[in-house]
This record gives C-alpha cells, structure tokens and sequence, in this order.
C-alpha cells in the first residue's frame, strides 16, 4: 500500500513550533476583528467628543477674537496652548477606548505576544512576486470576498438609515436645525454601528480562516517532529551512553571502596557483598555489591586488598536483596552480621583472617 510522501506535513504543530512562529509574529490573529470593534466601540464615545471639542472651539474662537482686537503675543500661545490641552483631554477618551478595545480583541483571538523580528529589515518582503503571489492566490481570493461582503453589507445599512431619514429631510422647514444636525447626527452614527456589528460577525469568518491557513503553515513533516523530540529531550543513544557512562562511573567508586571494607559476604560464586563497620557513623554499611561478574570483580578485588571473605548464603542473599550500596543494614540482620564480624575480630587476632571462609549460620535470617 502506497503511503504519503516522508517530505509531506502531515502532522500538526508541537507547542514549541507555535511558540517559535508566535516569537516571529505568525500568530494567526485577525486585524478586522480589531478594527471593527474599535469602531463601534468609537460610536458610543463619539457624541461626548464630538461636543466637548465643539464647546472648546466655541470658547477658543470668543478667546481669539479678544485678540484679534487686542493683540497679545504672550495671551495668544496661552490660548494656544490651553485649547491643545483640553482638545487633547476631549479625545483621550477615545482614543483610550480604541487601544482598549484592540488589545482585548487581540488577547481574545489567543492572547498578546511580542514579535521584535518583525521590527528587523528583511528584504524577502520587498519581492514583488511575493505580493503577486498572494494577490492571485487563496489569500487574495479570501480578501477579494470579504471586501465584497463589506461592501455588500454597508451599502445595505446604508440604503436603510437613508431611507429612514428622508422623511425627516422633507419635513426639516417645520424643524429648528438643532433638531435636524441631532437627527442626522443619529442617522449616521447608527450607519457606523450596524456597519461595524455585521463587520465583526464577517470578522468572526476571517479569524477562522486565518486560524486554519496559520495551523497548515504551521504543519510539520514526521521528521521534524522526530528531530524536534531529539532536540528538547535528548538522543535516546547519547541519553543511553550517558546513563552507561554514570553507571560506570559509579561501578568504580564501588569498587574503590572495596579496598576499605572489613568483609565480605559471598554466595559463594554469584553473588559479594562488602560491608564497613566504622562504630562513629553508626551500623554497618554496604560499600559494594553485585552479582555474577560483578561478584567476581568484588572477590578478585578483595583478594588482592587482603579482605576477609565469608561464605554465608542466606546472610548474603538478604543483603544483595534489601541493601542499596551506601545503605545502613536493617536492624533485623544486625545479629547476623554482627555473629560475622565477631568471627571476622577472632581470626584477625589468631592472623588467619585473609582469604575465604566458611561459616555456617547461627540462626534463621
């Protein structure tokens, strides 16, 4: 059965490819999403703005005319710089609303990350075919529909508020002006509203889009992710000769610390285990163990350092079985292994203790 092709991305991005795209600004968020909530967020403070800065502008002209009258150099930038200040404080208000609202459209789209490769020059962006490419292709087609679709809408929200407000244009000669600006003024605002609320259902399309064209591009092929797998968890052959190198490493401070035991306990071929007794650090303590070859190296050794070895099977199958090296010896096997270096203590004084012996056991362990 033929399968798919080994270069072809089958699988989907790990955690730290989206990590990785996001850090260089591929994070699959849609800017209409952004722009028409700004908007209609804008068409709620609007008004309020709208008449500050018409109030401001009624005092500053009054202002100005005193000085037309009455030139002043130094009154004229206090003027200045008094109708800066307060049409600034006018559009604060929106302009705090509009940043608010893109931040929080950004965060609900899968948060805020910052993206400094984009601020470094790179010329691929420059190629003309690159733009070429995608005018022609799906994203430009995609473009090509939502702006249609745009169109499409407001042209509608516009035929209907029109409509409404025709009559109202007729009948205007029985109105003040004041009530025809608020009418229009209303009309237009509610254009901008219905205009951005079907902008952000349309933008809700856009943001699924650009979610699936981000998460194809973001694909990887079986390779990659095998070849990432190596990367944050490590070779499984290097973590293998590490882990054989520390094995090793430890085997031979093991076997060092032969030289120093004061016994030991062998079954008699398959299993040594070497024990220390120092009285100011406590219980005896294994030192070195092993089976098979092992327990041979530790005989051999034991040998050449002129250790006492002591046959004993059970004694020595319960260490090699309940010990770890470094390990005090259970209070269950003190009797045992005190009844070993007692023999030990009375052959060393007859000096008779080096080499082999064989002991049989005083009790069950």
């Amino acid at each position: 059965m033929a399968g798919k092709p080994a270069g072809e991305k089958t699988e989907k991005a790990t955690p730290r490819k989206i990590k990785k795209a996001r850090h260089e600004g591929q994070i699959g968020h849609s800017h209409e999403l952004g722009s028409w909530a700004s908007m209609l967020a804008a068409t709620f403070v609007l008004p309020k703005v709208m008449g500050s800065l018409m109030s401001d502008s009624r005092e500053t002209m009054i202002e100005v005319g005193g000085i037309i009258n009455d030139p002043d150099i130094g009154r004229a930038l206090s003027i200045a710089r008094h109708a800066t200040l307060q049409g600034a404080q006018a559009v604060a208000p929106l302009a705090l609303l509009v940043l608010f609202t893109s931040i929080a459209s950004s965060a609900l789209q899968g948060g805020i990350h910052v993206a400094p490769k984009l601020a470094m020059p790179k010329f691929s962006r420059l190629n003309p075919l690159h733009g070429v490419k995608r005018m022609f292709g799906p994203q430009g087609l995609w473009a090509l529909a939502k702006a249609l679709g745009k169109m499409a809408v407001l042209s509608a929200v516009t035929y209907f508020s029109v409509r409404q407000l025709v009559p109202t244009l007729l009948g205007a000669g029985s109105l003040p002006l004041s009530a025809v600006l608020s009418e229009t003024m209303g009309s237009a605002l509610n254009v901008i509203r219905y205009g951005a609320a079907a902008g952000i259902v349309l933008s809700f399309a856009d943001v699924a889009v650009v979610r699936r064209r981000n998460n194809k591009q973001l694909k990887m092929t079986k390779q990659e992710v095998k070849d990432e797998h190596k990367q944050s968890e490590g070779d499984p052959q290097m973590k293998g000769a590490i882990r054989s190198r520390a094995l090793a490493m430890s085997r031979n401070r093991m076997m060092a610390d032969v030289a120093s035991a004061d016994v030991v306990l062998v079954n008699p071929t398959h299993v040594a285990v070497a024990l220390k007794y120092d009285p100011d650090k406590g219980a005896p303590r294994v030192v070195a163990k092993g089976a098979d070859h092992i327990a041979a190296k530790i005989r051999e050794l034991a040998e050449q350092n002129r250790v006492p070895m002591v046959q004993d099977i059970p004694l020595a199958r319960t260490l090699y079985a309940t010990c770890d090296i470094g390990q005090e010896i259970p209070a269950e096997l003190f009797q045992g292994v005190a009844t070993v270096l007692a023999f030990i203590l009375r052959l060393k004084r007859r000096g008779s203790a080096v080499g082999m012996h064989k002991m049989q056991p005083l009790v069950a362990r």
